[in-house]
């Protein structure tokens, strides 16, 4: 979840406690916030920030500190595209002026905007594409000197790679546009680029919106056939949420509701998944991976409510996982 914390794109004291807890909680893995591989590419001015040398150190602290409490240390690569320069959720507004730290021009694969209230965005050239592409590399090295051991791409949610796979935001004529080889490219060609600047022995995933909820947009048909493509190019695991292409999409909000796109995939691409989305629960997260629905559960809400949900879940389901030796005279024997 991002925190909206930064100044400049650099991980603070707040990253270390906000991640370092989830590790102390007992999670199996803590993943940084959408991190920006562009300054430009930034959702809003206080976004963390991988697109130079300087955001190494603060991001290695933060990833050591989670290695050294036993969960691995994984970090998400993002870019916004046309959903750049915005302020924080917690203030109003769709755009922000450059007089309020807003930047322009935002890039996106067509000249449509998210909202009515959004800035227009300007459409992409292929040279600033494979600047983009190159930039998402860089930040591949970036993330591995900063000892991370994980990195998921960010192509959900209605950021730039999503943008390029829908329909509703992908309106260009060119090889970027139309077809749904030609859609795919540009996540192609990031995901081949980071492939080969990330050592082979780690894992690399990739975050879909598996449908846009909207009429001709990005469907689930569509996800498995991405799937299918992307596992032929080193892709690891699916990370299988939905939505944020178009605002106010009719999304039916439940416990789950995104777990049969995880199954799915999973079931007709042999491609690991993870769900994600109001899974709150330890029965719940247990059933999910009991019944082969999906090989991992994320959470992010929940372990913003309970950093330390993995270990209530722990003894919930009968499971032996001690707390931090620190805090364990906490607890009768």
């Amino acid at each position: 979840m991002c925190q909206y914390s930064c100044v400049d794109g650099m991980a603070s004291d707040w990253h270390l406690v906000h991640l370092g807890s989830r590790a102390v909680g007992g999670a199996g893995m803590v993943m940084a916030e959408a991190t920006a591989v562009t300054a430009n590419g930034r959702i809003s001015p206080q976004d963390l920030g991988i697109w130079t040398d300087e955001h190494i150190a603060p991001l290695a602290k933060c990833a050591a500190f989670i290695e050294n409490q036993g969960a691995v240390p994984g970090i998400q690569l993002a870019h916004a595209g046309r959903k750049a320069s915005t302020p924080p959720p917690w203030k109003r507004g769709e755009a922000l002026k450059e007089s309020e730290g807003g930047w322009s021009p935002i890039w996106a694969p067509s000249e449509v905007p998210f909202s009515p209230e959004s800035i227009i965005p300007a459409s992409m050239a292929p040279r600033q594409i494979e600047e983009v592409v190159h930039a998402f590399a860089e930040a591949a090295r970036r993330a591995e000197r900063a000892g991370f051991k994980l990195i998921e791409i960010h192509a959900a949610h209605g950021y730039l790679l999503h943008q390029f796979l829908s329909p509703i935001s992908n309106q260009r004529t060119d090889q970027y546009g139309g077809s749904f080889d030609n859609r795919i490219r540009f996540l192609c060609q990031v995901v081949q680029a980071v492939r080969a600047a990330w050592p082979a022995n780690l894992p690399l995933w990739v975050r879909i919106s598996a449908t846009d909820w909207a009429e001709g947009g990005w469907d689930i048909e569509e996800s498995v056939k991405l799937a299918k493509v992307i596992k032929s190019e080193g892709v690891d695991l699916i990370d299988c949420s939905s939505g944020g292409t178009v605002p106010g999409a009719k999304i039916p909000v439940a416990p789950g509701y995104q777990v049969p796109f995880a199954a799915r995939i999973r079931a007709e691409t042999g491609m690991p998944t993870a769900a994600v989305g109001m899974i709150t629960e330890a029965k719940q997260a247990d059933g999910i991976i009991s019944r082969g629905e999906a090989d991992m559960v994320l959470l992010a809400r929940q372990e913003l409510r309970d950093p330390y949900w993995p270990l209530h879940a722990a003894k919930e389901l009968g499971a032996k996982i001690d707390w931090p030796l620190q805090y364990q005279r906490a607890f009768p024997k």
